[in-house]
């Protein structure tokens, strides 16, 4: 080898190919970067977007005063007869209302010029009155006292407040005015109007469309749980089981390779197609009522079955064969092999796709529009096991109504349930992050 050759293919100078390597493996690195900040940006965008329009709905402008309970007004017949005091109805309670606003303002010197006696109660939800006289007939014995009452005030108010609605806006506005504006300045400065947390948008029910500040996400909250119950009670125990028989026990042949092919189908199949059947086979065949938790977790079970199993299975593969040749060699059966040694050291793959797999059925909407939880819910389900049957509605499927709402209100409720849809699904995660963390010290 001549001396030019070999000055050529030192290893101390990088030659053409070793560059154009290096900065192709430098490109690489820079694409990589350049992902992870566009995925950031894109969380950050969505998480301030989400945040911003939403935190405002965990507020509310309630409207504060002492209301005399006149028992002459709403209680005509004066013998304290709760089937007699039902006849006086919310309108009723509105007109008593609204004259109790204006005394209050009359009281406490506030001017009302340019704003007229119905505009005066048009500052105040059109659930208050429902609210007095469940108060009311709750409790007969407050009719002549004067008590402290706390109550919304209307859509247009609150948004006043928060930023979302103008005088300009008012001014074209038929629902509100700028006079009217204005006199909420007044009673706020006054003491009359607070805007403070609202733990009605957590445990309240869902409202109509005339109602938007008193719109809750209760029964909500409350069927997502009853389903989440439901699909951990349902899919867990099927889910490990089928794993377990196709993993630990199963022949490998082809009906079992069909079975394999056909779960993993099931797992990219898309959600709205699980709706289809549940739709099908859980009301139209079987005739179980519509919007349900038990319909929803019967459909969401079927849709995470393929998940769990997956997860599952995964996990079984990942425990060493020298546990099970050590289990059979000392005499253990294949069934006390499984289920003393491989499951337990499997637990924290199981658990951690148990708890994802039941994250993405809590987010999940298409299956449960089809099987009428869009309907709109006003009573609470009760406890279990009776509650399992009774009318509910969802987390995602409530974001969904209210985003087909009118109302302005209704886009800030819609992102503030949003908000509440993903602490839980945080929630879930750390719990999914805890537990694998935890059983995996016993490994």
């Amino acid at each position: 080898m001549s001396a030019d050759a070999a000055t050529t293919i030192s290893l101390l100078k990088p030659d053409s190919r070793t560059r154009r390597r290096n900065a192709a493996e430098a490109r690489f690195r820079s694409y990589g970067i350049a992902a992870i900040v566009i995925s950031v940006f894109a969380l950050v965008f969505l998480l301030s977007s989400v945040l911003t329009n939403g935190l405002s709905a965990f507020t509310q402008t309630f409207l504060v005063m002492d209301v005399t309970l006149d028992a002459a007004v709403l209680d005509k017949s004066g013998n304290r007869d709760i089937e007699e005091m039902k006849k006086v109805t919310t309108i009723g309670y509105g007109t008593f209302l609204q004259k109790a606003v204006i005394a209050e303002l009359e009281a406490k010197g506030i001017s009302t010029e340019g704003v007229s006696a119905a505009e005066v109660g048009g500052l105040l939800s059109k659930e208050a009155s429902g609210q007095l006289r469940d108060k009311v007939l709750a409790d007969p014995g407050l009719l002549g006292k004067t008590i402290r009452f706390e109550t919304y005030a209307t859509g247009r108010v609150d948004g006043y407040f928060k930023g979302r609605v103008t005088m300009e806006s008012a001014a074209l506005d038929k629902n509100t005015s700028p006079e009217q504006l204005e006199l909420a300045d007044r009673m706020r400065a006054a003491g009359l109007l607070t805007v403070s947390f609202n733990p009605g948008f957590l445990f309240g029910p869902d409202a109509s469309e005339l109602r938007p500040e008193s719109a809750g996400l209760g029964i909500a909250i409350l069927g997502s749980a009853y389903m989440m119950i439901l699909v951990l009670v349902m899919a867990l125990p099927i889910g490990v089981a089928a794993s377990i028989y196709l993993e630990e026990f199963a022949a490998r042949n082809r009906f079992t390779d069909i079975i394999e092919v056909n779960i993993a189908n099931l797992a990219a199949v898309p959600s709205i197609v699980f709706g289809i059947l549940g739709l099908a086979l859980f009301i139209n065949f079987v005739g179980l009522p519509q919007s349900t938790p038990v319909v929803g977790a019967l459909v969401l079970t079927l849709m995470t079955l393929p998940t769990i199993i997956i997860a599952t299975r995964a996990s079984l593969k990942s425990v060493p064969p020298s546990i099970r040749e050590a289990a059979l060699g000392v005499g253990a059966s294949k069934m006390q092999t499984v289920f003393h040694h491989v499951l337990p050291l499997a637990m924290p793959g199981i658990l951690t796709g148990t708890i994802i797999g039941m994250a993405q059925a809590l987010g999940e909407t298409a299956p449960l529009l089809l099987i009428g939880m869009v309907a709109f819910v006003r009573d609470y389900p009760a406890a279990p096991p009776e509650g399992f049957f009774d009318p509910a509605a969802a987390l995602p499927v409530q974001v969904y109504n209210w985003t087909q709402r009118a109302d302005p209100a209704f886009v800030e409720r819609a992102s503030g349930a949003i908000i509440v849809l993903l602490v839980f699904l945080l929630i879930m995660n750390i719990i999914a992050i805890v537990l694998r963390r935890r059983f995996e010290r016993r490994w």
